[in-house]
């Protein structure tokens, strides 16, 4: 008899990861670790940084060249109640951070608003009831993750 060629799927838990060229390094490590909350996870060199909220990684790469657009359309943080993302829109407001799009309730029942970072990649704060009960709390911001070279 033949074995099936046939392979199941492996598990995987999920987006935890990505990437972003930053025209400017220092302006996005400030904004991502000082409004956001993310920790400084590693910083090998003077060109790379990993930051964590404790449940996954975003790499900032200093970009060599210019900037291409790609398929990013933004990038999402997930919170756990919809008052949630009304209490992140006040803050960021009260820190400069313009709003690209105002805190609105979805016809899925998430709620969400989007703002930029530095270099322009549009982020969304949302409340998405199917994933948000099941995101565990994390440490309190300003709890160091950082790992040495």
């Amino acid at each position: 008899m033949m074995k099936s060629s046939i392979m199941k799927r492996p598990a995987h838990h999920g987006l935890r990861h990505l990437a972003l060229n930053a025209r400017d390094l220092d302006a996005m490590k400030r904004f991502y670790v000082d409004l956001l909350g993310f920790a400084i996870e590693w910083e090998p060199d003077a060109d790379n940084v990993y930051l964590s909220s404790g449940i996954d990684n975003l790499a900032l790469h200093r970009s060599t060249g210019e900037v291409t657009g790609g398929a990013l359309d933004h990038l999402g943080l997930i919170v756990r109640a919809a008052e949630d993302v009304d209490t992140w829109a006040r803050f960021l407001t009260s820190k400069g951070v313009e709003l690209a799009v105002q805190p609105k309730t979805h016809r899925d029942g998430a709620r969400s608003f989007y703002f930029k970072d530095p270099d322009g990649n549009a982020i969304q704060i949302i409340h998405h009831p199917p994933i948000s009960a099941k995101v565990q709390r994390r440490a309190p911001s300003g709890t160091s993750v950082r790992r040495t070279p």
